[in-house]
């Protein structure tokens, strides 16, 4: 079903089942005896949510039959490639001193309990109030602990979340280190500008932002999509983020971060995989998604 700008969801549902399926797919790359990631809650948080695929998925159970391009390796070590990434992004940055950071769209992530902060760092999490009571809840069931000072946020980015932010203890003179994984694809293009002005806004000199993006949509809408999503359907696998995203025109991340005082780097998905040693596979639909962005920025 496609998105509209007053949509409601929850872990089940809509662009929010994206959440227990990242985390599935987090869990997946944090098996085994010579895992890639280090994400114990993962697993337990997917089973919790009950979508039966995707707690499938998280023990490694899916019956794939045979002849299915359906490569759990493959899929763990992308995700291993995107957990990575952050977790180095947030760890960089509260070692060099940032003592605030910011988790938008926080969903499933477990940073906050599976990280090791530095002492003393603040660790806000926003996300929808169900969600953040559901995690909540669910990792103080498993005897889970914070590892950082844990503030969340309840309210919708679609709401005044910069005013909510303040409220929780946010100190914008201070410099922070943000994330806005999985999330600016699901943003129409005027809510993707104003995310990342208020994030400027309350940024200090010296704040880090990182996030990844697609520029081209469109390969959304190709038959090697569509056929790769049939294929998954019948896996159970009913999330097709191409009803989820928003198309059309928007602009460029990396130049509205460098014309609003950022300093930008950034590195393809396939530069990605490489530099983790991982290969890249050559199927279509992955090709078509070899130049995503992950891009590093610090506020000059």
């Amino acid at each position: 079903m496609a998105r509209t700008d007053k949509d409601s969801w929850d872990l089940a549902t809509s662009v929010g089942a994206t959440a227990t399926m990242i985390a599935a797919q987090r869990a997946l790359a944090a098996a085994g005896p010579d895992p890639l990631i280090h994400d114990p809650y993962a697993a337990p948080l997917v089973r919790a949510v009950g979508m039966d695929a995707y707690t499938r998925l998280a023990e490694g159970t899916v019956d794939v039959p045979a002849g299915s391009d359906f490569n759990p390796q493959r899929m763990a070590q992308g995700m291993a490639v995107r957990t990575r990434f952050f977790d180095a992004h947030f760890l960089d940055a509260t070692r060099d001193g940032v003592g605030q950071a910011v988790i938008l769209a926080a969903g499933l992530d477990s940073r906050a309990y599976r990280l090791p902060w530095p002492a003393g760092t603040v660790v806000y999490e926003i996300d929808l109030p169900d969600v953040i009571d559901f995690k909540t809840e669910t990792l103080r069931g498993l005897g889970a602990e914070p590892t950082a000072q844990r503030r969340t946020v309840k309210i919708d980015l679609r709401d005044d979340w910069p005013a909510a932010l303040r409220d929780a203890g946010f100190d914008p003179a201070a410099p922070s280190v943000w994330s806005a994984e999985g999330l600016v694809v699901y943003l129409p293009s005027e809510a993707q500008d104003a995310l990342l002005d208020n994030i400027t806004a309350l940024s200090a000199p010296g704040s880090r932002f990182a996030c990844e993006f697609i520029q081209d949509t469109s390969v959304f809408d190709t038959p090697a999509w569509r056929t790769r999503q049939e294929r998954m359907g019948r896996l159970g696998f009913t999330v097709d983020i191409g009803e989820l995203v928003y198309h059309g025109e928007r602009n460029d991340v990396v130049d509205y971060l460098t014309a609003a005082g950022w300093s930008v780097s950034e590195r393809t998905v396939l530069e990605l995989h490489g530099a983790n040693g991982f290969p890249y596979s050559d199927d279509e639909v992955a090709q078509a998604f070899a130049g995503m962005t992950y891009l590093s920025a610090t506020l000059r």
